[in-house]
């Protein structure tokens, strides 16, 4: 009887390691990447933002959120002269940075993001997974930088992939005040269960395995206004979420030096006329510096 007790507890712990090898393993192809356009959902063209249903599945949420759970800081943001982070009652999360080669199911949460933008795996930033509490909030912000020292590594972001890894009973929602929304959006979407914040603008209530995807440069590569979007305080439980941010060019290759260009073809667009003909790109701002600076003698 005891040999029989023994070997049931043997077969369902062998059981259980199958079950999670053959989920882990399942990650190493390129099955991970696979993206269902009829899943995605277009809630707003100014800023182009788009929403994916069941985007992570619930041992993708779980491993995220296992791997934060002992890491967590106090969140913190880009002084806007600076560029040096620092701590704000803008942004009162909890996070951390998950590597992106960390293991085989971060890797595949990387493949399909890309897969889904179409943006190379290397212009992105490692994962950030936050985790917001009670009356924990992200105020009005714009994802772009407003310094030199950030957009050296990689220039300017160009897109963020919002995750969502739990429900949230109320509150918590990611909300675009001055964005134009989608007439498809209007015709599905209500307010009754939206927080007072998440009125303000076109709004998305946090979804376990769902995903937000907005960009906040236009295809000219200029800072999108209605981008500007806050993350709602959290009025009842807690809300976990994974961003991505992406670059418009690699985030992995460091750039040094303080004049320089950030694209390949710079010397040949400057030698076309392009600073002159398109500056905003090529030369910038004095508080959006461009990306062929060096190219257009600008710095």
């Amino acid at each position: 009887m005891k040999m029989s007790r023994v070997w049931c507890v043997v077969v369902s712990a062998l059981a259980l390691m199958m079950q999670w090898h053959g989920a882990w393993g399942s990650y190493a192809g390129t099955a991970s990447a696979i993206i269902d356009p009829s899943k995605v959902k277009q809630i707003s063209w100014k800023p182009r933002a788009f929403v994916y249903k069941g985007f992570l599945t619930e041992l993708e949420c779980d491993h995220l959120i296992s791997i934060a759970k002992s890491e967590l800081k106090r969140s913190a943001v880009a002084d806007n002269l600076s560029g040096e982070s620092k701590l704000s009652e803008v942004r009162t999360s909890s996070g951390m940075f998950i590597s992106k080669n960390k293991d085989p199911i971060i890797s595949g949460i990387e493949d399909r993001i890309s897969a889904w933008t179409f943006l190379p795996k290397e212009n992105g930033e490692d994962i950030q997974v936050l985790r917001y509490e009670h009356g924990q909030k992200y105020d009005p912000h714009y994802d772009y930088f407003s310094d030199q020292v950030n957009i050296a590594r990689g220039g300017h972001r160009v897109a963020t992939v919002l995750m969502y890894l739990s429900d949230v009973t109320k509150g918590g929602e990611t909300v675009f005040p001055n964005a134009e929304e989608s007439p498809h959006h209007k015709d599905s979407e209500t307010n009754d269960d939206l927080s007072e914040c998440a009125q303000k603008g076109i709004a998305v209530k946090p979804k376990r395995g769902d995903a937000l995807l907005f960009f906040s440069l236009f295809p000219n590569a200029i800072p999108d206004t209605k981008s500007l979007h806050a993350g709602c305080p959290v009025l009842e439980g807690e809300k976990w979420s994974a961003t991505k941010w992406i670059h418009v060019d690699s985030f992995d290759t460091v750039v040094g030096g303080e004049c320089s260009d950030h694209n390949e073809n710079c010397e040949k667009w400057a030698n076309l006329g392009e600073c002159t003909s398109n500056p905003e790109y090529m030369v910038g701002s004095p508080g959006l510096p461009g990306y062929c600076m060096k190219s257009c003698k600008a710095c």
